[in-house]
C-alpha cells in the first residue's frame, strides 16, 4: 500500500527534525524554503523534494504538516495569495503550530466546502526530541482524519494523545505551556529572591534537584542557569509571550478568571520589552535578576 505524500511547511528549529523523520521513515516528502537554506538543503540530501510555492507543495501532497509561528502564519499559509488552498484540491492539513484555538475552529469550518480538512496536532518537548522522533503530540480533530494522519505523526512523536474535536489540541497545548511557562516565571523569581539573600543558583538547585519539585522542564531550564548552555531549551521568549497571549484570549472568551496567567504573561512581556524577546525561555531568569539589580553568575 502506497504511503500518503507529505508536504511540510516550516522546516526550522522544530520542523527540520520532524521533516527529517518523515522522509527517513519512508514518506514521499515535499518541502518549501522560508529564509534559511541550510535545513532545506539537508532535507533534499535525505530525499525530500523542494516546491517553489505553497500551491505547488499542495499539488504534490496528500497531507500537509504546518510547523509555523502561530495563527496569522497558519492562515496566511493556507489562504494567502498562492497559498495551499489555491491548489483547489482535496487536502488534509495537520497544524503542528501553537495556534489560537478559536482561529483553528473557524478555519476548519471555512475550509470544509473546499475539500480541505484540518487536524490540530501541536507539540511538546524540544528540537532535540524532534530530531530523535520523541516529541509529544496533542491531537484534535475528526477520528477518521486522525487515523489518516497518525502514521505521519508517529514518525516524529514518541507519545500521541487524542484530545477531542478540532481545536482541542491547541487548547491543550496552551494549558501545557501555561503550566511550563508558569514554572519558568516561578523559577526566575525564586532565583532573584535567592540572589538578594545571598543564595546562589547552585544552592537552590541542590535543594530542588532530585526532590519532589524536580522535573524534566526544571532540568532543561537549569542546564542554562548552571551551565550556560544556550541549546538547553531553544524556545524563545517572544514565542512564549505569544502563547500566553493566546491563553489570555481563550480565558476572556470563556469568561474564566485567569489571574495567574496574567502574571506569568507579564513576566515574559517585561523581558520582551527589555529587549530579550529573541532569547530563550530559561534566560528569563537573567532578565528577572537584572530587573532586581542582581546577577545569577559570578
Amino acid at each position: 500500500m502506497s504511503k500518503d505524500r507529505v508536504g511540510f511547511v516550516g522546516v526550522g528549529l522544530m520542523g527540520h527534525g520532524m521533516a527529517k523523520n518523515v522522509v527517513e521513515k519512508g514518506f514521499p516528502l515535499t518541502i518549501i524554503a522560508h529564509r534559511n537554506r541550510e535545513p532545506v538543503e539537508d532535507l533534499k540530501q535525505r530525499g525530500a523534494a523542494e516546491a517553489k510555492s505553497l500551491r505547488e507543495l499542495a499539488e504534490k501532497s496528500d497531507i500537509v504538516v504546518l510547523c509555523v509561528t502561530g495563527s496569522p502564519q497558519v492562515e496566511a499559509t493556507i489562504n494567502g495569495p498562492d497559498g495551499l488552498a489555491s491548489a483547489g484540491k482535496e487536502l488534509v492539513i495537520c497544524d503542528c503550530s501553537t495556534s489560537d484555538p478559536s482561529s483553528t475552529v473557524r478555519l476548519a469550518e471555512a475550509l470544509k466546502p473546499q475539500g480541505i480538512s484540518l487536524v490540530d496536532a501541536p507539540l511538546s518537548r524540544t528540537p532535540t526530541d524532534a530530531e530523535a522522533g520523541t516529541l509529544d503530540v496533542m491531537a484534535g480533530g475528526d477520528d477518521i482524519l486522525f487515523d489518516r494522519v497518525r502514521p505521519v505523526l508517529e514518525t516524529f512523536a514518541g507519545r500521541i494523545v487524542r484530545t477531542g474535536p478540532v481545536g482541542s489540541g491547541h487548547t491543550m497545548k496552551l494549558l501545557n505551556n501555561f503550566v511550563s511557562l508558569g514554572y519558568a516565571a516561578i523559577y526566575s523569581e525564586a532565583l532573584a529572591l535567592g540572589a538578594k539573600a545571598g543564595l546562589t543558583p547552585q544552592v537552590f538547585d541542590s535543594v530542588i534537584r532530585d526532590g519532589r519539585m524536580d522535573c524534566a522542564f526544571y532540568r532543561t531550564f537549569f542546564t542554562w542557569v548552571l551551565e550556560r548552555d544556550p541549546n538547553a531549551h531553544r524556545f524563545s521568549i517572544s514565542n512564549a509571550l505569544k502563547d500566553l497571549t493566546y491563553l489570555s484570549a481563550a480565558a476572556n472568551a470563556s469568561g474564566t478568571a485567569n489571574p495567574l496567567g496574567a502574571a506569568v504573561r507579564n513576566s515574559f512581556a517585561l523581558a520582551a520589552g527589555a529587549g530579550r524577546a529573541d532569547e530563550f525561555v530559561p534566560m528569563l531568569s537573567d532578565a528577572v535578576a537584572a530587573m532586581n539589580g542582581v546577577k545569577l553568575t559570578e
